[in-house]
């Protein structure tokens, strides 16, 4: 019965939002997001008071969702480098290069399943799209217990990547359109900080697990098959708890719901629209930021390899045994979480996230340094060699920094699934082409890859300098198409706020009062003379 009133409720509602549109808002609503057919062209009365209430709702419901099923599926990536250490290349029987491929295939696989991830963020709710890849993950991650040859590793490895392939692209568009701009690298950071979470569970797990004598299973098999098996069961709670968007969210009330959406308003990036835009595409496909930003993605995570496959082999190349080798990730995990969270911090703080990421790549070009010329034969220099290879935690606060630059500076639903599954695709040929550096008979200091990764590195800041120098030029091209449509040249960004902010209409002038209009037409950013762009 209170469903039947909540939908009565609903449609009330609606009708009264339609009869006060004209036939272009309808059209408008018809094309533009979801949350538009609820709020309409009405401003609804926000206060500080209640953008805290809806935040913290959507971080207790949203946020902590996002926060364990990412800390799952980096759980299960990351495994494969400790069921290095417990003899998986020896008992699979893997030689040359075979042990590189099998960290490449699963990245690869995302590459490939990249333009599908694109249409199914659109197409299919949330609620349905994020447990079928959880559950689809973890099953192969459980399957590759059972792997034995370097065929069967490849093939499960291949799915694990596939059904993880639209997991970052997912994560950072959901995160865009619950958040304000201002909220985003933030939450970003705890989703993403994971990384470092899982670091620690991962190297504390196979410690113990390993320890576990068997007559049936190998240790690696133990560790694979238990971090599998709790993604399997995780996935019903997550269509059981997720809500797809502001207008189905079930943890608002429905004057809530009209609340949550205004208060996006100032993101000028839209909420949320299941209609797949082919004029989206063809706009990020002429813009050079799409490709900076792809190139960002990729020179970053070849550098990631270096920790994601290698870590643990190159720490073991030290000197230390298989579980002291486990037992040294976890502070190397915590120093990802902290300069993760750090990282996002700043970018908060500071607004500029081209700064804060330039900077954090500063430590991680002194650990390459340090690993590539301090001797592995030298007992004296074991204690710097683990500090440069902790300072390689430092890349870990680039990913969430670019993701949450890419979706603060793009609008339309179809654009941000579309930029963010290229981002993604930078990443994996990243990932594929990072471990192929280095090579078996290079270890245990694998001196080649550390030098070309050294330099990638150097390119990273170079090219974010010339990203932040490419919006800063798209902000001035906004001001001339805003003076010739009779707005102000210069508006003020309400998303960047710390606090939330409201346009007093009372008191706008006629010009001012133009402004926000646009932001739930789900229009790309190139067309929305209202949108300003952050560097």
């Amino acid at each position: 019965m209170a469903d039947t009133t909540k939908s009565v409720v609903t449609n009330m509602h609606k009708e009264e939002v339609s009869s006060r549109l004209s036939s272009e808002d309808l059209k408008q609503e018809h094309h533009g997001d979801r949350a538009l057919s609820i709020i309409g062209n009405q401003r609804v009365v926000v206060t500080e008071e209640d953008n805290q209430r809806i935040k913290h709702k959507t971080d207790k419901v949203i946020l902590s969702i996002l926060v364990w099923v990412y800390f799952l599926q980096i759980l299960d990536k990351s495994v494969l480098g400790y069921g290095a250490i417990f003899g998986l290349q020896t008992d699979t029987n893997l030689r040359g290069n075979q042990y590189s491929l099998v960290g490449s295939i699963a990245p690869i696989a995302q590459l490939a399943w990249q333009p599908f991830s694109s249409w199914l963020i659109v197409k299919v709710p949330h609620r349905i799209l994020m447990p079928s890849l959880c559950l689809g993950w973890g099953i192969a991650q459980t399957c590759m217990a059972a792997a034995m040859n370097f065929k069967s590793l490849m093939a499960a490895r291949f799915f694990l990547g596939l059904f993880e392939a639209g997991c970052l692209p997912l994560f950072s568009v959901i995160t865009s359109q619950w958040y304000r701009r201002s909220e985003q690298p933030i939450r970003v950071a705890c989703w993403y900080g994971t990384n470092g979470a899982a670091t620690m569970v991962a190297a504390a797990l196979s410690y113990g697990l390993g320890h576990i004598k068997s007559d049936s299973l190998h240790e690696w098999q133990i560790i694979f098959m238990f971090v599998g098996l709790v993604t399997v069961i995780t996935a019903p709670f997550i269509y059981w708890k997720l809500d797809s968007d502001i207008p189905s969210a079930r943890f608002l009330t429905e004057h809530e719901k009209t609340q949550a959406i205004e208060r996006l308003r100032a993101n000028q990036t839209g909420t949320g629209s299941r209609e797949f835009k082919w004029a989206h595409i063809a706009e990020l496909a002429l813009e050079p930021k799409t490709y900076f930003w792809i190139g960002l993605s990729l020179l970053l995570n070849v550098g990631a390899s270096v920790t994601n496959t290698f870590g643990p082999l190159v720490i073991a190349g030290l000197g230390y045994d298989k579980y002291i080798t486990a037992l040294l990730n976890i502070p190397f995990g915590a120093v990802q979480l902290l300069v993760i969270l750090l990282g996002s911090w700043a970018a908060y703080k500071i607004k500029y996230k081209s700064v804060v990421l330039a900077a954090f790549c500063i430590p991680v070009i002194a650990g390459l340094a340090m690993l590539y010329v301090l001797p592995r034969n030298d007992p004296s220099k074991q204690g710097a060699l683990l500090a440069g290879y902790y300072l390689l935690a430092f890349l870990f606060a680039g990913n969430p920094l670019i993701a949450s630059w890419i979706i603060s500076n793009t609008g339309g639903t179809t654009k941000k699934s579309v930029v963010m599954s290229l981002y993604n695709a930078g990443s994996s040929a990243g990932n594929i082409i990072g471990p192929l550096l280095f090579n078996k008979r290079d270890a245990p200091a694998y001196a080649p890859g550390l030098k070309k990764v050294l330099g990638i590195f150097v390119a990273l800041v170079a090219l974010t300098g010339i990203q932040a120098a490419n919006l800063i030029f798209l902000n001035k091209m906004q001001e001339r198409k805003r003076l010739a449509n009779g707005k102000p040249a210069k508006i003020k960004d309400l998303s960047m706020a710390k606090h939330y902010q409201q346009s007093d209409s009372d008191v706008e002038t006629t010009e001012e009062a133009q402004l926000g209009k646009n932001a739930l037409l789900d229009l790309p950013d190139g067309k929305n003379d209202e949108f300003v762009y952050l560097y």
